[in-house]
């Protein structure tokens, strides 16, 4: 293993024992049907989802249901259709290209757009973030590249969605020096982060948001590196 990845998963490592002190409980429901998509949420909605990632407090989940991420059946159809499914498989060139370009992980890349978007390249949230990474217009005025189309048709492209995210991601890391500020930043704005010192906003949907990509940034962390891995997260009941 690279001195660079070691210190990621570390890091990573780290990041999840800080942010599971949380008071907001974080969790990753999903399951894939029939058809083959994937279906994620951060609550159990019926029978047919299974707990992925978090600790399931206060949803009346079964010891049973507990997972460990990357390692038992819970998250083994979510990791198999972040390889397999067309619209994940789809994008894989454009995360490889950012993640050389910007200096981000594509594994983190890939976990933010499985939380933000659930892979939908046209997703419009009701606060006018758009696309894969979800990107507001603002941001893309500061880290989009010009060109002659609308911002919103060029942020529902995946290549400069992407790339785009990329490049607004790996600078509020380098701004913030730490993967949980910088996501708190992306979720929440800058400014909430400022103003709790350059750490974790006491917000518990912003807290609960960086908990679900950093726990799924690690199983995929996992998932790649399975021999290297040197670290689990076990959900306790």
């Amino acid at each position: 293993m690279s001195v660079r990845r070691l210190s990621t998963v570390i890091t990573v490592a780290l990041l999840l024992g800080i942010t599971a002190q949380a008071p907001a409980h974080a969790e990753l429901w999903s399951y894939v049907d029939g058809t083959g998509v994937a279906h994620l949420a951060n609550a159990r909605l019926n029978g047919q989802y299974s707990l992925v990632l978090g600790d399931a407090g206060g949803s009346g989940a079964s010891p049973g249901d507990r997972r460990v991420p990357g390692k038992t059946d819970g998250s083994l159809g979510l990791m198999a259709w972040l390889e397999i499914a067309p619209e994940v498989k789809a994008v894989q060139p454009f995360l490889r290209e950012a993640a050389a370009t910007h200096g981000v992980d594509m594994e983190l890349l890939k976990a933010m757009i499985a939380v933000e978007s659930g892979y939908k390249r046209d997703a419009l949230s009701p606060r006018g973030a758009v696309g894969l990474m979800q990107i507001t217009a603002p941001a893309a005025l500061r880290y989009a590249d010009a060109g002659t189309a609308s911002l919103e048709s060029r942020l529902l492209d995946p290549r400069t969605n992407i790339m785009t995210g990329a490049r607004m991601l790996a600078d509020l890391i380098r701004r913030y020096g730490r993967i949980d500020a910088a996501l708190a930043a992306w979720n929440a704005g800058e400014g909430a982060v400022r103003r709790a010192g350059g750490n974790m906003p006491p917000i518990a949907e912003t807290q609960a948001h960086v908990h679900l990509v950093l726990e799924l940034y690690w199983a995929l962390l996992q998932n790649s590196l399975p021999l290297q891995a040197q670290h689990l997260k076990i959900h306790s009941p």
